[in-house]
């Protein structure tokens, strides 16, 4: 997942994908803006059938997080 993640970042951002590391921060480390975030949400919502929730999206600060997150949606289903 985390490999999958990585790869959708690297489509919104100028970073390689050997850079991201789970500990990376979406907006200090990886150089999103609020848009690019919730434009890639967007992506991962439909790459991993997922929905991801307004203020969960908030608290999503690192790439380690949104693995996370998208873990536990994934068990719901």
């Amino acid at each position: 997942m985390f490999d999958q993640l990585a790869e959708i970042i690297t489509n919104y951002v100028e970073v390689k994908k050997e850079d991201i590391k789970p500990e990376s921060r979406f907006m200090e480390d990886l150089g999103f803006s609020s848009f690019d975030f919730m434009s890639m949400l967007g992506e991962v919502e439909d790459t991993f059938d997922v929905e991801i929730e307004e203020e969960k999206a908030a608290g999503i600060r690192t790439v380690q997080e949104a693995v996370d997150y998208l873990e536990q949606c994934e068990g719901k289903h």
